[in-house]
């Protein structure tokens, strides 16, 4: 019975992967998403057997630091640095806008989140500067109760929905009151590539898959390394030195020209935060999940809107326009695949290099940052 879960775990995002694919209306729900709500409902429908417990502590150990190497692999950050103009003082803005914001959160609502509340704004910060690889990070390395880390998550799905909505309707306009208008300029192209990020096709063709395994194998001595450092470290720091050295080790493997070209180590990275995504869902308490969901909410909210009311009035003194404000917030809160498709709402194609740029950095710093301030909240 215990091997029928683990086959579910490893091999049941590839079948939402497809599923996506295959239907328009589960795709825009999203892989990630759609492994919560399944987990969820495996978990609380008390159908695990009693000693899943083991399998399911070893899965979230693992996932993460092997998933964060693949991940970062692909990125060439050599080049978006040169790209990055005014565009880096926006997310600059927007950073600075997040932590203010999710600091004044944690102060609402520190009392009614109890002891988990600082982690919680550690993995705020990650996924609105990052995404949900530095979410999963932060929630990792904190050892992060994984109903809260549910509770998070969820209340981010739901609170991002609105802010995309914003975005799509009424935001650009009301920013034009403040900001000034977008100028063109001539800009590099960039790698059409990243509008691919979510796309697996061909990814089991052999001339994909054999340099994968390798790739795969560098993330596995990666992580050994992370693992090992454990073992030096007192024990309640131990996990954070391992998540940051396997971040690391993967930025600096990403400087290497036949590593970062290796194709698709991004989609494999990807692949392996879904089973994180179903693993950590199905041990969670969907009662416990409910009773915390309103404060939750709560401090998602605050750390979407307040910042974002931050961050535009950083940009009203720096002069920085409506729609690269707009684009920076996007590649923070949504992460780079969402860029094109608000660049579109926007009718400027020419913001898509700037939302990249500054979503890619965003990948690499999001769980430094995330950790960094989730300890100073500790403080508190």
């Amino acid at each position: 019975m215990i091997g029928f879960w683990i086959a579910f775990y490893v091999l049941f995002p590839a079948l939402v992967i497809y599923l996506c694919h295959r239907y328009s209306l589960l795709d825009r729900l999203g892989t990630v998403v759609i492994c919560y709500i399944i987990g969820l409902a495996v978990g609380n429908a008390r159908i695990l057997p009693e000693n899943i417990l083991g399998v399911q502590d070893l899965l979230t150990t693992l996932t993460i630091p092997i998933a964060l190497p693949l991940i970062f692999f692909s990125i060439d950050i050599k080049k978006w640095s040169r790209l990055a103009g005014k565009s880096m003082l926006s997310f600059a803005c927007a950073a600075l806008a997040v932590v203010i914001a999710t600091a004044i959160g944690f102060l609402v609502f520190r009392h009614m989140l109890g002891e988990e509340s600082w982690k919680v704004g550690g993995m705020l910060i990650g996924v609105y500067t990052g995404g949900t690889p530095n979410l999963a990070a932060i929630g990792t390395a904190l050892q992060v109760d994984p109903t809260t880390y549910i509770a998070a998550h969820t209340s981010d799905v739901v609170m991002s929905a609105v802010y995309l909505l914003l975005l799509m309707t009424v935001l650009q306009r009301i920013l034009l009151l403040i900001l000034p208008r977008f100028q063109p300029v001539q800009v590099e192209s960039y790698d059409d590539s990243v509008e691919g990020f979510s796309s697996y096709a061909g990814i089991l063709d052999r001339k994909k898959a054999l340099p994968l395994l390798k790739a795969f194998g560098i993330a596995l001595g990666i992580f050994a390394v992370g693992a090992g450092l454990t073992f030096v470290f007192p024990e309640d720091i131990s996990m954070v030195v391992a998540i940051l050295t396997v971040c690391t080790l993967g930025i600096v493997c990403s400087f290497i020209p036949a590593i970062r070209r290796i194709p698709m180590t991004f989609q494999l990275g990807q692949y392996i935060i879904l089973i994180f995504c179903l693993v950590v869902s199905s041990m969670a308490d969907l009662s416990k999940l409910l009773s915390t969901a309103p404060a939750m909410i709560g401090y998602v909210s605050i750390a979407i809107f307040v910042s974002l009311i931050i961050h535009v009035g950083l940009a009203a003194i720096f002069k920085i326009d409506a729609d690269t404000v707009i684009i920076t917030s996007v590649a923070g809160v949504f992460s780079p695949p969402f860029v094109p498709m608000i660049a579109a709402a926007l009718r400027n194609k020419e913001v898509v290099v700037t939302g990249v740029i500054t979503g890619i950095i965003g990948w690499v710093i999001a769980t430094y940052l995330g950790i960094g301030v989730a300890y100073v909240l500790r403080m508190f």
